[in-house]
């Protein structure tokens, strides 16, 4: 019994972190572009799948949501809506791409944080899982699937 657990860990040290941070890359990015893609109003583009491609064009819900529900602080409501929508959609572009991906994740770090403490403050397990795979991707990086390891 002792071999095969021994074996189970030797086998589980094998996986490649570059596999891993892909998979986190991705899981994290899609949470948040999912999130941006209900905030904007517009033209789609499709590529494989549709997607709304103007990230200043922001539906009159993302307005009423910021106004109502969401209680960001020391942000003009206009800001916070403008600032966060951007934020979804430019930042799991760079998460995807694995270009500035700590920069990326730590920008959602920031964007984790005010959801946890002004905005949803009991959702801090699902908050929690974010915080982790973000924090996983700024201390060991992107991987070499991605284009900050070609460029570093």
């Amino acid at each position: 019994m002792y071999r095969l657990i021994a074996r189970l860990i030797d086998l589980f040290q094998r996986i490649p972190h570059s596999a891993l941070a892909l998979l986190g890359r991705f899981a994290i990015g899609l949470v948040f572009w999912k999130s941006g893609q209900t905030k904007l109003d517009g033209y789609e583009v499709c590529l494989g799948t549709c997607f709304k491609a103007n990230p200043f064009s922001l539906g009159e819900n993302t307005f009423v949501l910021f106004e109502n529900e969401y209680n960001v602080p020391l942000l003009p409501t206009t800001l916070a809506a403008h600032g966060a929508s951007l934020a979804e959609f430019v930042l799991p572009i760079l998460l995807f791409l694995g270009l500035g991906t700590r920069f990326a994740a730590l920008g959602f770090i920031a964007m984790t944080l005010v959801i946890q403490i002004f905005v949803y403050p009991g959702a801090y397990v699902v908050h929690g899982t974010w915080a982790a795979i973000l924090i996983m991707l700024i201390k060991y990086g992107p991987g070499k699937i991605a284009l900050d390891h070609l460029f570093w």
